[in-house]
């Protein structure tokens, strides 16, 4: 009797809240520097927007980790910021200082324009279809978006900071502004997964990178609120689709954003205590997760202990075996393979 659909793609199987005999895997960025392919392509396009918006090459990034590891997904090589691009506000990339825009005022987020968008991100789309078409039958086709909080730190601070705290700032003396800002990040993230999801994504994630360093108000205004908007902005339109939240570094609000967003599985960053995890989530919630990149730099016994301590903690529920943040360029292709070896068994 020939598998369902679903059951045949193990990792959409797990997100959907069916458990495994062993985790599905993939990695956080697992296209990317680390790969000498990955760094050949890259010079192929004049720039990484480029790289993100010409489908040929997103394509065979994208496929490039598969090709050497026995991963059980494909995530749509982009970025979180190609939405605020998309918006028409400036985005470049500088070698060794990672994003820079041109920071919003609070007089800046009405000329932003939604009605740009979606033809501005036509091209991403095509490699979804395109990655569709190509991938084996067995593989889960993951889209994503950052979440509206964190893609506007970066459009209100005009950098990736450590604190956030321009963006911080901003909401609080110019509530009005932000609140326009975020209604226009939440209504155009739920065009973009919708237009994802049906060019043939599986399953998409919401990157909430920087869900850290604000207060209970603040994360219930700036995390909560608009991830719960975009799930059920999804939902209205793709009927059950399914949808992984990664609210990293949200610490002890995790129970309350698996509780209020309706997301079908929550991923797990690397500073979680496995213990507060299995104690504070429920336990039918598929979990995502959680081994830190440096433990994949260093490998060896620092790698295998921290890996079998999670494949432990997270055995009797729904799990997909990840990186608790994105893998790293420093990282030995030889570790990889041996974390891909102790996962299958």
């Amino acid at each position: 009797m020939a598998m369902s659909p679903v059951a045949e793609k193990r990792l959409l199987a797990t997100v959907l809240g069916q458990r495994q005999e062993r985790p599905p895997v993939w990695i956080m960025r697992q296209a990317g520097r680390y790969l000498p392919e990955y760094r050949e392509t890259r010079t192929k396009a004049r720039n990484f927007l480029e790289l993100c918006y010409t489908p040929e090459l997103a394509v065979e990034v994208t496929l490039q980790p598969l090709r050497r590891f026995d991963l059980d997904a494909a995530i749509l090589f982009s970025d979180i910021l190609v939405i605020p691009d998309a918006l028409g506000q400036s985005v470049r990339f500088e070698t060794g200082e990672g994003p820079i825009l041109e920071p919003l005022g609070p007089d800046d987020v009405a000329r932003l324009d939604r009605d740009r968008a979606m033809s501005h991100l036509a091209p991403v789309l095509e490699t979804v279809r395109r990655l569709r078409a190509s991938l084996p039958a067995d593989k889960t086709l993951i889209g994503f978006c950052g979440s509206p909080w964190t893609v506007a730190t970066y459009m209100l601070g005009g950098r990736g900071s450590s604190d956030q705290w321009t963006a911080r700032k901003f909401a609080l003396q110019h509530p009005e502004a932000f609140d326009r800002l975020m209604d226009i990040l939440v209504a155009t993230s739920v065009d973009y997964l919708v237009a994802q999801l049906q060019a043939g994504a599986d399953v998409v994630q919401l990157f909430e990178s920087w869900a850290l360093n604000l207060d209970d108000a603040a994360f219930a205004r700036q995390v909560i609120a608009p991830n719960k908007r975009i799930v059920e902005g999804v939902r209205a339109r793709v009927p059950n689709a399914p949808i992984i939240g990664f609210p990293r570094g949200a610490a002890g609000n995790l129970p309350r954003y698996a509780r209020e967003v309706g997301i079908n599985a929550m991923g797990i960053d690397y500073s979680t205590p496995l213990d507060f995890v299995r104690n504070a989530l429920p336990a039918d919630l598929p979990l995502q997760g959680n081994l830190d990149p440096l433990r994949l730099v260093v490998g060896g016994e620092a790698m295998e202990s921290q890996v079998r301590a999670i494949l432990e903690a997270f055995s009797n529920r729904p799990h997909i075996f990840n990186l608790g943040h994105g893998i790293v360029p420093e990282t030995p292709i030889a570790h990889v393979e041996a974390l891909i070896g102790m996962i299958k068994g």
